[in-house]
């Protein structure tokens, strides 16, 4: 069977057809590559976000490193006042383990010689019979003289030479007291420093419980 021979117009509209779809497929390809050309750049532009984000990331665990180093370091600070703190209200506690705390005795009940007034007052006070004079390495009232007659009486703080002595009186106030001078009621307690009264004070209410 031989082939239908074309005539030119029909040649001529074939090869028309044919460029055009070239043309098109060119135009798709040019198209691609563009979209190919805008990907490859959003992937770079990516990228490069990807970097400053990881570069953040690291700085921050750096930061997030140095921080809780430096909780730490303040931790141990914190725990080393509170020992410093601890030895050195020890040490305050320890130097006062020879005075005894008067709560209650008059103003000027004392005169003007508040050792020997205390020295007579105490065995009264404690009916005990020392083996020694009682002997003081200081008295005196706490505080500024209040002009107030109606205030609360300034409290004596007595150290005694002799510790035994010292123990003695305590637990003679803890059997027996409060004693009395006239109407007044007086106490005779321990001289302690301000952080072990503060947690005194915070076992007052456990104390009948625990009796």
């Amino acid at each position: 069977m031989q082939p239908i021979a074309m005539s030119d117009k029909e040649q001529y509209t074939t090869m028309e057809r044919i460029l055009q779809e070239i043309t098109a497929v060119s135009r798709r390809i040019e198209g691609m590559d563009a979209s190919i050309s805008s990907l490859t750049l959003e992937t770079k532009s990516m990228r490069s976000d990807v970097a400053g984000f990881q570069s953040r990331v690291t700085g921050l665990e750096h930061r997030m490193g140095s921080l809780e180093a430096q909780e730490a370091t303040s931790q141990d600070r914190d725990q080393d006042l509170l020992d410093l703190r601890s030895k050195l209200t020890d040490l305050e506690d320890r130097s006062r383990r020879d005075n005894i705390r008067l709560l209650g005795i008059p103003e000027n009940e004392e005169s003007t010689d508040i050792q020997a007034f205390l020295g007579s007052t105490l065995p009264k006070f404690t009916l005990l019979d020392f083996d020694l004079p009682l002997e003081f390495q200081r008295a005196h009232r706490v505080g500024l003289k209040r002009s107030d007659k109606s205030s609360r009486p300034r409290p004596i703080i007595a150290c005694l030479l002799h510790h035994n002595q010292t123990r003695q009186i305590l637990q003679a106030a803890h059997s027996h007291g409060p004693f009395r001078i006239g109407q007044h009621d007086i106490r005779i307690t321990a001289d302690y420093s301000k952080d072990t009264n503060e947690r005194r004070k915070a076992f007052l209410a456990l104390r009948p419980r625990l009796h």
